[in-house]
């Protein structure tokens, strides 16, 4: 799965997501997430430790699964697309 995939799911994420009801910590961590991922993905940009964001990313789906099983899904597939990328 490449970058690109990634990126298309953050976006469709970042759509479903705008309109819905969320808890403050939980829109930041998507928020954090996002721009960690864009970061990593982007050459030549300062890139977080994956470890702890796929951890993070992890921790947002099992949020997501309980809070918004809707997004859970979406979530599944970035977490399955960064460690296709090694990350």
């Amino acid at each position: 799965m490449s970058s690109e995939r990634i990126r298309e799911l953050m976006a469709e994420l970042r759509k479903e997501t705008a309109a819905a009801r969320m808890d403050a910590e939980t829109e930041a961590a998507l928020r954090q997430l996002d721009t960690d991922i864009h970061r990593l993905l982007d050459p030549g940009q300062e890139t977080p430790e994956s470890e702890p964001l796929i951890e993070r990313a992890r921790q947002l789906e099992a949020d997501f699964a309980a809070k918004h099983p809707v997004f859970e899904g979406f979530m599944r597939e970035v977490v399955d697309a960064l460690v296709k990328i090694g990350v």
